[in-house]
């Protein structure tokens, strides 16, 4: 016997319809994925770690002092005059006499600079300038910039030569507010946080200076001993000093950041 046909009713049927959808729904959805153009804004494509990673250079290469070069206000109207700065056994030496600075041909900003330094002989004083720009801006000898000082038991205060910085604990660091300045005759000395973080005489101490925007961190054979904020210069040239002491330098080199 035949059995009678039963009609669907129209909720059945969008039932079925539904359920089906659900089947075929992640279906759907991968075949739209796999057909995504490559620009698809949802489709993210990792980067290339050796793009992305800080670039590191040497700022010296051990055998010249290509990529520097010298101010040395003795040396005008071509006089004759020693030399100041040499490379000696694969070291940047600053020698102290004539004074005067070494200076980097190229600008940088946001960078970790680091270096190694030692007093071969007699201790005496020395520095590293970053944000260096106008020549002679102080006493017709100190390219305006901040300095990072070397000097014997003060490695790592700052010097302000044109340019300002600011740090915490100002006035017990730096003096009386209405004598600071950035000329002559005004306290622009910014003592640094430490006491001990220099090594003994004839022995080699590590240096970090960051500069990033308007900050600059100031490190010492691992010890943060300075960091300023609202520097009033964001990029600049880089110098070393002849200042009168001889300095040994090595490993300089700087990490953009």
């Amino acid at each position: 016997m035949q059995r009678p046909t039963t009609a669907r009713s129209p909720l059945t049927r969008s039932l079925s319809q539904i359920l089906a959808l659900f089947v075929a729904g992640p279906m759907v959805l991968i075949s739209c994925g796999d057909d995504a153009p490559t620009g698809d804004p949802a489709v993210e494509t990792p980067g290339d770690p050796a793009a992305t990673a800080p670039k590191t250079q040497a700022l010296f290469d051990g055998e010249t002092l290509k990529g520097w070069h010298e101010d040395i206000p003795a040396a005008d109207g071509g006089v004759s005059v020693p030399a100041s700065f040499a490379v000696r056994d694969g070291l940047l030496v600053s020698l102290g006499e004539p004074q005067g600075h070494l200076i980097t041909d190229d600008v940088h900003k946001d960078y970790r600079l680091e270096l190694e330094w030692r007093w071969p002989g007699e201790a005496g004083n020395c520095g590293v300038l970053v944000h260096s720009s106008t020549p002679r801006r102080l006493y017709k000898m100190f390219p305006q910039s901040i300095e990072v000082q070397l000097h014997r038991d003060n490695a790592g205060d700052f010097w302000c030569i044109g340019e300002d910085i600011t740090v915490e604990d100002m006035e017990a660091r730096r003096g009386a507010p209405a004598e600071w300045g950035v000329d002559e005759g005004k306290k622009r000395r910014v003592l640094n946080l430490t006491d001990g973080s220099e090594k003994p005489l004839g022995e080699w101490n590590s240096m970090a200076i960051e500069c990033r925007g308007d900050t600059i961190k100031v490190w010492v054979n691992g010890d943060m001993v300075n960091y300023g904020t609202g520097c009033t210069a964001s990029e600049g040239q880089i110098a070393i000093q002849a200042e009168g002491a001889e300095a040994e330098f090595r490993g300089l080199t700087l990490t953009s950041l």
